[in-house]
């Protein structure tokens, strides 16, 4: 009799369990990946890339189905100069059908943190179905201060950046 009850406790345990965990799955994001800085000359979506390279120490953008888009950004600068330059404000737009595709969302600017480039974007975007090959894009939203009428240059996007296995080694 005891044995019994046990076992009914732990099925149903185990079916809650499964039940809050495909729910938290629920809310997981559709779309998540590093940020990396640009190059110039380099078109996405029809964007054109900043006239100069930019780098990111470290940045993420994540995106879950309810349409939230969260952008991370540390130290997104010129590496000629060692600061965001003139670049005060940016937003980001999402694009859905890859480098060919279209631009789909940009959100509001936020500010661009002087002379260290960090940015926090937390958005709610409305997201094409399908969306596919999506990328995010950073773009300069404001030079000196002073707010574009539409969304400038991309400065930054999603993707990554291979490393030589002697890297990974020494990181390890």
């Amino acid at each position: 009799m005891i044995m019994k009850a046990f076992v009914r406790v732990a099925l149903f345990g185990a079916t809650m369990c499964g039940v809050l965990a495909s729910s938290a799955m629920a809310q997981e994001s559709l779309f998540r990946s590093t940020i990396i800085g640009s190059n110039p000359h380099t078109i996405i979506a029809g964007v054109q890339s900043g006239g100069a390279p930019w780098t990111v120490q470290r940045g993420s953008a994540v995106l879950n189905d309810a349409g939230r888009l969260h952008v991370e950004l540390r130290d997104l600068i010129l590496p000629q100069l060692g600061t965001p330059g003139p670049v005060t404000s940016v937003s980001a737009s999402l694009v859905c059908g890859g480098a060919g595709g279209l631009v789909v969302a940009t959100t509001d600017a936020v500010p661009l943190s002087s002379p260290d480039g960090n940015a926090e974007i937390d958005a709610q975007i409305s997201v094409s179905s399908p969306c596919f090959a999506p990328i995010v894009l950073v773009r300069a939203a404001a030079f000196n201060g002073a707010p574009l009428p539409q969304p400038g240059p991309w400065i930054a996007a999603t993707g990554f950046v291979a490393f030589s296995k002697d890297k990974d080694k020494q990181e390890n």
